[in-house]
């Protein structure tokens, strides 16, 4: 970890360099997806076959590319009595937090008597993304599949990437237990444009949802507007506000849990005190080369930001600047400063709310904004599976009070036969107005 202290050129610089932390997409990963996406729309399910069969190393012919619920369901027997009460109890926690999240619009009159109505409806068809890089997540399954079974999704399909044609019988006990009617052994870019564009063997659905790698976030950025998304998620992120009073180990382990799930998670430390920031990196240091991942841990936390700010309102403004998917706020009095912060995914209060409980069991979805998105999009929720659609209901009266401003406005905007449209209705019999 590296120290900047506030009122330095290297603080601005880190915290700068921080803030645009997402932007780096290469063109050769950029072309790579937007020839994986025409081939898929191209050639359909034999693009899907060869590129699995290059990306994945098995042949979709013997194994197949489908996953059907019987399948689901002998996983879920076969996994242990403690990991399905486990899954069970997340599946329960997800329901209870994301239930009320459900909105059934509303319906009211204005002043002419016109009903007006705003309908929230579920999409038809919703496809999830399962990432399958270093771990398996069935708790992505969960937290994805969940909150589109409560919105009311009538098909919800999933995909994941399988090595060898291998998928843990975790994640398809996830899928079991969430309602997923379908899962596709397809990973990468090529799943996202099969979902997006559909295929003789994979459903084109209406929103895509569920993070991935670069290739997997690129794809949903090209094919923004085809289909509906979820978010841009890039890497994971984490940034922990401390002061003097924190635990260093707690912040330490924080720091490392997060930085385990890759080389290119995003982790820091924002503090205004200079012992708490070198004992934490000294606890991260020491801790760290105990983990099971350590290798991938001393490469993801060797230049994670440390900043040392000069008070703790001070730091709240580089956190808010940051716009982290996860904050940590352990500090001796947070109440006096979490209205102030308002940038963050799920912000985490306390020394005894870890990360890996929202992550798990908490029942809040772990499926958040990244590279600084924070700042203007929320966390995956029943909402992002439900669209809105207006209604108007006048009757003759209505109409004919609000006639007069109908045709004023129309004609002001040069749109004569908007306002010729509603005058009809008055005018059986007699010349149509000019």
């Amino acid at each position: 970890m590296k120290l900047y202290s506030e009122g330095t050129v290297k603080f601005d610089r880190a915290l700068s360099g921080s803030v645009a932390r997402d932007e780096d997409i290469s063109g050769s990963v950029k072309n790579t997806v937007a020839g994986i996406i025409e081939r898929v729309r191209s050639e359909g399910d034999a693009a899907l076959i060869d590129l699995t069969r290059k990306f994945d190393g098995f042949d979709p012919g013997k194994k197949g590319l489908k996953v059907e619920r019987d399948e689901m369901q002998e996983a879920w027997k076969r996994v242990t009595a403690k990991m399905r009460k486990s899954l069970e109890k997340m599946a329960g926690r997800i329901r209870e937090f994301h239930e009320p999240q459900v909105d059934r619009g509303y319906t009211l009159f204005n002043e002419a008597g016109g009903q007006i109505s705003l309908l929230s409806i579920p999409v038809q068809r919703a496809g999830i993304y399962v990432p399958g890089g270093k771990a398996a997540y069935p708790s992505t399954v969960m937290m994805t599949a969940i909150p589109a079974k409560i919105a009311g999704v009538p098909e919800v399909f999933a995909a994941a990437p399988s090595p060898g044609g291998i998928l843990q019988d975790d994640v398809l006990a996830a899928c079991y237990l969430s309602g997923v009617e379908r899962l596709f052994r397809i990973g990468g870019a090529q799943a996202v444009a099969a979902f997006a564009l559909g295929t003789r063997l994979v459903p084109k659905v209406d929103v895509i949802a569920g993070p991935g790698n670069a290739y997997v976030t690129e794809a949903k950025k090209q094919l923004y507007g085809t289909v509906g998304l979820d978010m841009l998620a890039g890497p994971s992120e984490l940034v922990v506000l401390a002061d003097a009073k924190a635990n260093p180990e707690y912040v330490a382990y924080d720091l490392i849990s997060q930085a385990e799930h890759g080389e290119d998670t995003f982790v820091a430390l924002v503090t205004d005190s200079g012992s708490m920031a070198g004992d934490v990196v000294r606890s991260v240091d020491r801790l760290s080369r105990r983990e099971r991942r350590s290798r991938i841990l001393s490469e993801s936390l060797i230049d994670a930001p440390v900043f040392l700010t000069r008070n703790i309102q001070a730091a709240v403004r580089v956190v808010n600047h940051i716009a982290p998917e996860h904050l940590s706020v352990q500090v001796e009095n947070p109440g006096s400063i979490i209205h102030e912060l308002r940038n963050a995914g799920t912000i985490f209060v306390g020394p005894y709310s870890p990360v890996a409980a929202g992550d798990y069991i908490a029942g809040i979805n772990h499926t958040l904004p990244t590279g600084g998105s924070a700042r203007f999009s929320s966390p995956l929720g029943v909402y992002n599976f439900m669209k809105k659609l207006n209604v108007v209901s006048y009757d003759s009266v209505s109409l004919k009070k609000d006639l007069a401003d109908i045709v004023v406005l129309a004609r002001r905007e040069g749109l004569n036969a908007h306002g010729n449209a509603a005058a009809a209705r008055y005018e059986k019999g007699r010349k149509r107005r000019r």
